[in-house]
C-alpha cells in the first residue's frame, strides 16, 4: 500500500486531544450538576439521560476522525499497468555570454534577464528535449539535449560573462555548434533558438543559419537589448559603475542590431522575435507547440488506484449514525409522588 500524502498521519495526534477533551467535558457536567443537587437525585430526575450513550457517540465521532485521516492520507493499493508514449522535439538554445549582455537596459541586465525566461521557457516543455549552448567569441556547448530539465536549469544558473575567454559575438559559430550538437540525420524536429544582441562581429551568421536548415533545423532569433544603443558596465567596485571603453578612451556603446537576426530567422525558416527590453520567450513555445512532434520512446508505468473514497464513505456514514443516536433515552415511568 502507498500513501498520497502520508505526512498528514501528523493529524492523528490529535485523537488522545479529543479524548481529554470530552472527559474533561464529562467532569465539568457532572460538577455543574452536583452543585444543585446529589448525583443519584439528578439521575431520578433525568432517567433519560444515560452516560453509555455520550461513550458510544463520542467513540463514533473519533471512529469517524480516524477513517478521515486515511482518506486524507490517500491510501493507494491495486496495480494498473498504463503505457506513455512521449513525443516532443529537441530544443537547443543558443545564449550570446558576450560583455555586452551585461547591458541594464532590461533590468536586472541582458544576460540575467535572458535566463530567468529560459528557466519559464523550460518549465513550459512537454516531453522535448532540451540543450543549452553559450557563445561570445567562442562557442561550446554547456548541456547536451536532455529531458532532465531540473539538470539543465543547474547547467543554466551558473552560466556567466566569464566563461569565454574570446569575447564578441561570434553567432555563425555557434549556429554550427548547435547543428553538430542534435546528432540526428533526421532532416525535422530541431530548433534552434538564438537570444542574442545581434552584434554579429564575423558576419557569416547568414551563411550558418542557411546550412542549418538544410539539415532540418529550425532557427529562430530573439533579439535583445535598445536600437538606440547603451553602455556596457564591466565593474561595481565600491558602489560606482565603471562603463567599458575603447583604446582610444572612448565609451563602447551597445546595439540591438534586428537586420541581421531577421537575416538569420529568414535562412533559418524560423522567426525574429523583437524583444528590446522585453524579452518573454512564450511566444516562441507557442511556435513551437505547433509543430510536429516525433516520438522519443514509450515506457510501461505501475499506477496504483486511488482508494480514498472507500475511507470517505466509512467516515460518512460513522458521522450519520452519530447524528441520529440521541444523547438520552426515551422512557415512560409514572410518576410515584417519591423517590425510592
Amino acid at each position: 500500500m502507498h500513501f498520497g500524502n502520508p505526512e498528514l498521519f501528523l493529524l492523528l495526534l490529535l485523537v488522545p486531544l479529543f479524548i481529554g477533551f470530552f472527559l474533561w467535558a464529562y467532569q465539568r457536567k457532572k460538577a455543574a450538576l452536583a452543585r444543585f443537587a446529589e448525583i443519584p437525585l439528578i439521575r431520578k430526575l433525568t432517567p433519560g439521560s444515560a452516560f453509555s450513550r455520550q461513550v458510544i457517540k463520542w467513540t463514533l465521532f473519533i471512529v469517524s476522525f480516524l477513517f478521515l485521516v486515511l482518506a486524507l492520507v490517500r491510501p493507494r493499493f491495486g496495480v494498473k499497468m498504463e503505457l506513455f508514449e512521449r513525443r516532443g522535439i529537441d530544443l537547443m538554445v543558443a545564449l550570446d555570454i558576450s560583455e555586452s549582455m551585461l547591458a541594464e537596459d532590461i533590468a536586472p541586465n541582458r544576460l540575467e534577464r535572458a535566463k530567468h525566461e529560459i528557466v519559464k521557457l523550460l518549465d513550459l516543455l512537454k516531453g522535448d528535449r532540451f540543450g543549452l549552448i553559450v557563445f561570445a567569441g567562442e562557442s561550446f556547448v554547456q548541456c547536451p539535449l536532455t529531458l532532465d530539465y531540473g539538470t539543465a536549469k543547474m547547467f543554466l544558473d551558473a552560466v556567466s560573462t566569464g566563461w569565454v575567454q574570446i569575447q564578441g559575438t561570434a553567432i555563425a559559430d555557434a549556429i554550427k555548434q548547435a547543428a553538430e550538437a542534435f546528432r540526428s540525420k533526421v532532416h525535422k524536429y530541431k530548433v534552434l533558438v538564438l537570444i542574442t544582441d545581434g552584434e554579429d562581429n564575423e558576419g557569416n551568421a547568414v551563411e550558418a543559419a542557411k546550412a542549418a536548415a538544410a539539415e532540418g533545423v529550425i532557427v529562430y532569433t530573439v533579439g535583445v537589448g535598445s536600437e538606440s544603443g547603451v553602455p556596457i558596465p564591466v565593474s561595481k567596485g565600491g558602489g560606482t559603475v565603471v562603463y567599458k571603453k575603447d583604446k582610444d578612451g572612448n565609451l563602447v556603446m551597445t546595439r540591438l542590431d534586428p537586420v541581421t537576426l531577421e537575416k538569420i530567422a529568414i535562412e533559418g525558416h524560423g522567426k525574429y522575435f523583437h524583444a528590446g527590453t522585453d524579452l518573454d520567450l512564450s511566444r516562441i513555445m507557442a511556435e513551437i507547440e505547433r509543430m510536429e512532434k516525433k516520438e522519443l520512446g514509450s515506457s510501461r508505468l505501475n499506477i496504483y488506484e486511488e482508494r480514498y473514497q472507500i475511507f470517505l464513505f466509512i467516515t460518512l456514514l460513522l458521522l450519520l449514525i452519530d447524528f441520529f443516536i440521541p444523547e438520552r433515552v426515551r422512557r415512560k415511568e409514572a410518576w410515584k409522588g417519591r423517590f425510592e
